[in-house]
């Protein structure tokens, strides 16, 4: 089954097979569909890409009753850490293969073939493979693939029961994510000292069809390691901890509040969002938000919307599953408590 993924400003609005975006083009003025070349998956119905003021291209995306699929969220496309990241691989491979005068331009195009990721392991590892050297037909270069992916999990010592990033499916259908950690895999295998960008995170949708309909659930995940102040010794860490509650009580002082534990207390996200208020010298409408979250699904609501103003105010330095505010963790909370003690600190 189809479905076509709509976008506005890098946001998914709505998933709709391409009938649907068919008969919702034409009754709505404001969306003016153009046809263009038939799906070779169906032939009977038009591929339609919308052309109106920021709505970007729809994308296409085959998921079968009862399976999932990940995609990223086109705004994370845009994430100066993950520019950063491709742009380093595609230089590592391009400097790797140079004597075999293999140029890669683009990681979804130029690697799900084979061919490159083979070339790697016989450059890196002086491993022979028994396979086509160039494999034309889909299903060749799939057992191509196959054979070079089982080969880079037995050298990672990857055993069955492990969650993989990867698989041979994921990769011939030119999947950005998998793609990303497995090159990351191959080159902290080979190259450990090798300089990747750290803290390279996306957010991710995964979509799901059900009988009744299609479950989303957004997501942040790394692709590469993260490295910040939890890596100093505990001493520090409670230090940080211990600077963070002041600070925070010093700027909620005049509304009456305490802060004594910042798991807790800041899990719903209210009191971020008022001492945001008070940081940023301005009231934050109850319309906004939840001032007596009652359930989870508030809770979350509310420190979603608590990242969303850092991520606008460019205060976000690195990216925060608001999960994990939510769940209590601590380490979460002093991440978001710093972005804002970075800047405010002398308020």
């Amino acid at each position: 089954m189809t479905f076509t993924v709509c976008y506005f400003n890098g946001i998914v609005l709505e998933f709709m097979t391409v009938e649907k975006v068919l008969k919702k083009g034409f009754h709505n003025p404001k969306f003016r569909p153009t046809v263009e070349k038939q799906s070779e998956m169906d032939s009977s119905i038009p591929n339609v890409i919308t052309a109106y003021g920021e709505l970007k291209p729809s994308t296409e995306i085959d998921i079968a009753p009862g399976e999932s699929r990940k995609i990223i969220q086109p705004s994370s496309l845009k994430n100066p850490k993950l520019e950063e990241l491709m742009t380093f691989l595609i230089d590592w491979i391009n400097a790797t293969l140079k004597r075999d005068h293999i140029v890669v331009q683009s990681l979804e195009e130029d690697l799900y073939d084979g061919l490159v990721l083979h070339h790697l392991l016989v450059h890196l590892g002086n491993v022979k493979l028994d396979v086509e050297e160039i494999a034309l037909s889909a299903n060749a270069q799939k057992q191509k693939l196959t054979v070079v992916l089982d080969t880079v999990n037995q050298l990672l010592q990857i055993t069955e029961g492990d969650n993989l990033n990867w698989n041979t499916k994921l990769i011939h259908k030119k999947d950005l994510i998998s793609t990303l950690h497995l090159l990351v895999a191959i080159a902290k295998y080979f190259q450990p000292d090798i300089p990747i960008p750290k803290n390279v995170c996306v957010e991710t949708l995964t979509l799901e069809i059900e009988k009744t309909g299609i479950k989303t659930m957004k997501h942040l995940e790394y692709i590469t390691e993260k490295s910040d102040l939890f890596k100093l010794g505990p001493d520090k860490v409670k230090i940080v901890q211990q600077a963070m509650l002041h600070f925070a009580n010093k700027h909620l002082g005049g509304l009456g509040v305490i802060v004594k534990d910042l798991s807790t207390q800041f899990s719903n996200g209210v009191i971020l969002i008022l001492l945001i208020g008070q940081l940023e010298d301005y009231f934050i409408p109850l319309s906004e938000y939840f001032l007596n979250p009652s359930d989870q699904k508030e809770r979350l609501h509310n420190v979603t919307f608590v990242l969303e103003i850092l991520k606008e105010r460019g205060l976000l330095k690195h990216p925060v599953n608001p999960e994990d505010i939510v769940n209590l963790d601590s380490k979460a909370t002093i991440r978001i408590l710093h972005c804002l003690f970075a800047k405010y600190k002398d308020k």
